[in-house]
């Protein structure tokens, strides 16, 4: 994606408290503690991930899986070296 990055997240709502949870099937796994009601779900990701890898919520779009526990999910204004810097405890452990 040409100015930011494309990421494979997998979703888990309903969690203790929202947090990066590490990688499943090649998706970053990410524990949302909104339900997955009238997109709550959704809001809470693209809220946690813009504040996570610091960029306005407008930057942060969910391209696919709205209704799904897997997402596309581009990220605008970073590169995929600032992402994976950032995500980097998560991605390798």
């Amino acid at each position: 994606m040409p100015g930011g990055v494309e990421l494979a997240v997998r979703v888990v709502p309903r969690a203790a408290r929202s947090q990066f949870a590490g990688v499943r099937r090649d998706a970053l796994l990410v524990r949302l503690a909104a339900p997955p009601v009238d997109g709550a779900a959704n809001d809470a990701l693209v809220a946690f991930l813009a504040s996570a890898l610091d960029r306005p919520r407008r930057a942060v779009t969910i391209r696919s899986g709205l209704r799904s526990r897997n997402k596309q999910v581009a990220i605008a204004g970073r590169s995929e070296a600032e992402v994976r810097a950032v995500l980097a405890p998560w991605l390798d452990g």
